[in-house]
């Protein structure tokens, strides 16, 4: 439904630049989002697949690991989008302190992205309420490290940003006046609280991050904090016990439609083409997490029978297989200290491990080697191959 423009612009001069900025409407849609029988077929869609996804993590028999997996895969991918060059395999290796000359700044940058969800997400099984509050809190955890650092972690601007371009004359979309930030999220949590009256958790989010995403509220993080507060309210409305689903890798690999998509809502009020390609996300993306983890579960089952029938030593490679399970790069130290076996036993068990085609070595060297579950590690890496420059 074209609705027409869906807030106000206004043209602002500032040191003899004239520029336009866009102040949006507060939620929900005037008029009322028309749910047509597809958008209702896709909304029943994905809820159903958010179903199988939260009722799969229910049965898994180590839910930390693969927490562990989903989260790092959503910290690359969502911090690749805004430009960082980080690969999964480098996120492992910086976690595991094993292997110096990574570019930094990139890993460090997705090493916050872990640090944010997980601060989130303990406010919030605390009982603290998704707001504005622990919105701030979540993104002083994003900027504390690497780059951002200096754009006033955990405060809201008090200056004029901008989307593409060099500047707000030239920019592709200008955000509100500082001044109108924090009366546009005041709206904003009033409609994550429902004061408005209740709207459906899926069609919520969706609604919620484009909002987001146009008030841009902050100087730096926007992005990556506007594709967590899409995890984080499914979490405190309890469409999902554990935070398994991750839009990233979606927006990625449909990022143009995806921008043109935020615009087309501001300037023609067309919610219902954002809340297809959202839904269609959602239900993609949950399919795939079930497919994934049950991919997972059968790989860590069938190769834990061929290490049970290499005979002799198969107890040690069994202890050092269940370590690659867990975190699948680690150096050979680091094994022999988790395990409390000798250095010679673990490097034994990882030769044998090796023969069977479960592990590889990674760094190419005859000391302070790292060795990686292969097959895992390669699951874990879907999807997130560098975008080219």
């Amino acid at each position: 439904m074209q609705r027409g423009i869906q807030g106000r612009e206004r043209v602002l001069r500032v040191g003899g630049e004239q520029y336009r900025v866009f102040t949006p409407r507060p939620l929900p849609p005037d008029p009322p989002l028309s749910l047509d029988a597809r958008l209702q077929d896709l909304l029943e869609q994905a809820n159903r697949a958010l179903g199988r996804l939260d009722g799969l993590a229910t049965l898994l028999p180590d839910r930390a690991l693969f927490l562990y997996f989903y989260v790092r895969k959503e910290a690359v991918l969502s911090s690749q989008i805004e430009g960082t060059q980080s690969s999964m395999s480098e996120l492992l290796l910086f976690e595991s302190d094993e292997l110096p000359g990574i570019p930094l700044d990139d890993v460090l940058e997705v090493s916050r992205y872990v640090a944010a969800l997980d601060a989130g997400l303990v406010r919030l099984r605390k009982g603290f309420p998704l707001s504005l509050r622990l919105i701030r809190e979540i993104h002083a955890v994003l900027l504390a490290g690497g780059r951002g650092s200096d754009q006033t972690p955990g405060e809201f601007r008090r200056s004029q940003n901008w989307i593409g371009g060099s500047r707000p004359g030239n920019a592709l979309f200008v955000p509100p006046a500082p001044a109108d930030v924090v009366p546009c999220l005041g709206a904003l949590e009033r409609f994550l609280h429902d004061e408005g009256g209740r709207t459906p958790t899926l069609i919520k989010a969706a609604l919620a991050h484009v909002q987001f995403e146009t008030v841009h509220p902050f100087l730096d993080g926007n992005g990556r904090l506007g594709r967590l507060l899409i995890t984080f309210l499914l979490c405190a409305e309890g469409a999902l016990s554990e935070p398994l689903l991750y839009l990233s890798l979606y927006l990625k690999s449909n990022r143009t439609r995806y921008y043109e998509l935020l615009q087309e809502v501001r300037m023609n009020g067309d919610w219902e083409a954002w809340l297809d390609f959202f839904l269609t996300g959602v239900l993609a993306t949950a399919e795939q997490a079930t497919s994934t983890a049950r991919r997972i579960l059968a790989m860590f089952e069938r190769d834990r029978q061929r290490v049970e029938r290499v005979g002799r030593g198969a107890g040690t490679a069994l202890r050092v297989f269940d370590i690659l399970r867990r975190g699948p790069v680690s150096a050979a130290a680091r094994i022999a200290s988790r395990t409390g076996l000798s250095r010679p036993a673990v490097g034994a068990a990882l030769v044998r491990l090796q023969d069977l085609g479960i592990v590889r070595e990674v760094t190419g060297r005859r000391w302070g080697r790292v060795f990686a579950y292969g097959e895992y590690l390669d699951v874990l890496s879907e999807g997130t191959e560098p975008l080219p420059a």
